[in-house]
């Protein structure tokens, strides 16, 4: 039954991917980096992220000329979509390097996972961050913006993967007699639910970043 589920999730995931990158090809996001993220949210977002992608996103579509009415709870959002897309990217990248290298830690390969998916998670985390901001000040040069995105991002990387972790280590010592393997689905199914989590404890500190002006919201 979880093995179906989980096929059946992850095909959601795919289909939103497939629908929200269709319509980000005929209409272009004015920031280049979040024709990437928007797909990338509906893999684990599924139908929700096409809902937010339609009623946010597009408002900021380069064709789009009417008036962007979104409050500072939706901007949060697509600051926090922005960071948990690269987040995303980098944890689903270290899953194979894991698997393939046979790659323990302390005798288990779940802190292997945290290793290299957080060292990834943060370097694409950043790289994300780092061409949302510096198109909009190529003065300030590579370095400067470099040293910014760091700074924007962070804490918010941190609170994603602390949510994320978390719950790897439920599934891994309290779901499961034997945790599920990289090759099943109910594996990338648990990534799903993940990278919901990740998102949900990202989402306060991005907020505060936002507040405190150390970050732009989007």
């Amino acid at each position: 039954m979880l093995t179906t589920i989980s096929w059946i999730a992850l095909g959601i995931g795919i289909i939103s991917s497939i629908i929200i990158m269709i319509d980000v090809v005929r209409h272009p996001q004015m920031m280049t980096i979040m024709n990437v993220v928007w797909p990338i949210n509906g893999w684990f977002f599924g139908p929700f992220a096409i809902w937010s992608y339609f009623k946010w996103g597009r408002l900021k579509a380069k064709d789009y000329d009417g008036e962007d009415n979104r409050g500072r709870g939706a901007k949060v959002f697509m600051s926090t979509s922005h960071c948990s897309s690269g987040c995303t990217l980098g944890d689903a990248a270290g899953v194979p390097i894991v698997m393939l290298t046979g790659f323990t830690l302390l005798g288990t390969t779940l802190f292997a996972h945290y290793v290299v998916q957080f060292t990834l998670a943060y370097i694409f985390g950043i790289l994300f961050q780092f061409y949302a901001i510096y198109p909009m000040n190529k003065k300030a040069g590579v370095m400067q913006n470099l040293k910014n995105a760091i700074k924007a991002d962070t804490l918010s990387l941190i609170m994603f993967e602390i949510g994320m972790f978390g719950w790897m280590a439920i599934v891994h010592f309290g779901l499961f007699a034997q945790p599920p393997k990289p090759t099943e689905a109910t594996y990338w199914f648990m990534m799903q639910i993940a990278m919901i989590l990740g998102f949900l404890t990202s989402y306060p500190a991005n907020w505060f970043l936002v507040k405190k002006g150390i970050k732009e919201a989007m």
